[in-house]
């Protein structure tokens, strides 16, 4: 079978549960992705800690989603009667269609979302991901409706960000946002976030409609700020679980002081309406650097 292995740069080999990954190594950071799912993983720069957050108690196993990393969440967002929760995407498998190594030392991996029998009614709404592996992360999730109908779906790139302490952290570029607020103790209340900056002090799940710009995440313990850029996305979500009675098995409740969820995507109103022949491209950026002050 094509690998479309690269020396030095791109491998595929047996990951956790026997399930198949890609390792890539790139002359500034390295990365992880398994087929199932096009699950990002790892992405580490050299010389920092991971960005992406793992749960220790993820399942790796053929059919069950991943928990942590860059889940997709495609074609549609949460749950749904008799169907996985967030789309069919993450749990099945991807095939990596094309993989390139820049001069530069960069490296792009293509990976395409198969017919899956199952998902008859969606056969028309194909699905590509490019993950573009350098001093950054950058990932672009493109849905193609082949059909002559009109087609409707949602999609998000559900990040896991890993933070040093979340009491020490602050996220900035959601000011005066309106949201809904789903955590257990709102009850699905719109609000609207007046802080200059978030906290995160008790369960935290926020759907921010219309929200297009950046959002950075400053983590004073690990001494860096995450910025997650984007385009092609209405939607941003932040999410942390805290210690809340509705944990998933494949989560430690102690491990929600280490991560913070910053997802971006198309979701509930603002959800993509795709004409036929038409496509539409979800892209995220993350980055991270040092703190203004670092450098006084």
């Amino acid at each position: 079978m094509q690998t479309h292995a690269i020396p030095d740069r791109v491998a595929l080999v047996p990951g956790n549960g026997g399930l198949p990954k890609i390792v890539v190594t790139t002359k500034t950071s390295t990365a992880e992705i398994y087929l199932q799912g096009a699950h990002i993983t790892a992405f580490q720069k050299n010389g920092e800690p991971p960005l992406l957050f793992m749960s220790r108690k993820s399942y790796f196993a053929t059919g069950k989603a991943i928990r942590g990393g860059v889940p997709i969440c495609f074609p549609w967002f949460g749950p749904r009667e008799g169907l996985a929760a967030h789309g069919y995407a993450r749990v099945s498998n991807w095939e990596l269609a094309a993989a390139n190594a820049a001069p530069d030392g960069t490296v792009t991996l293509r990976l395409r979302l198969p017919e899956i029998p199952a998902n008859a009614a969606w056969k028309n709404l194909h699905a590509e991901f490019i993950v573009t592996i350098s001093d950054t992360l950058t990932m672009e999730l493109t849905a193609t409706n082949d059909s002559a109908a009109t087609l409707e779906f949602e999609d998000c790139l559900h990040t896991y960000l890993h933070v040093g302490d979340i009491s020490a952290v602050t996220i900035t570029g959601l000011q005066a946002a309106p949201f809904l607020d789903t955590a257990a103790d709102a009850g699905g209340a719109r609000k609207v976030e007046n802080d200059p900056v978030l906290h995160i002090a008790k369960e935290t799940n926020r759907i921010y409609p219309g929200s297009t710009g950046a959002v950075e995440i400053h983590d004073a313990t690990l001494k860096r700020v995450i910025r997650v850029e984007k385009s092609g996305s209405a939607s941003t979500v932040v999410w942390n679980p805290w210690i809340t009675q509705k944990l998933p098995d494949d989560f430690d409740p102690a491990e929600h002081q280490h991560m913070v969820c910053v997802e971006s995507g198309n979701v509930k109103q603002d959800r993509k309406t795709l004409h036929p022949g038409a496509t539409a491209t979800l892209k995220v950026v993350l980055a991270s650097r040092a703190p203004e002050h670092c450098h006084r």
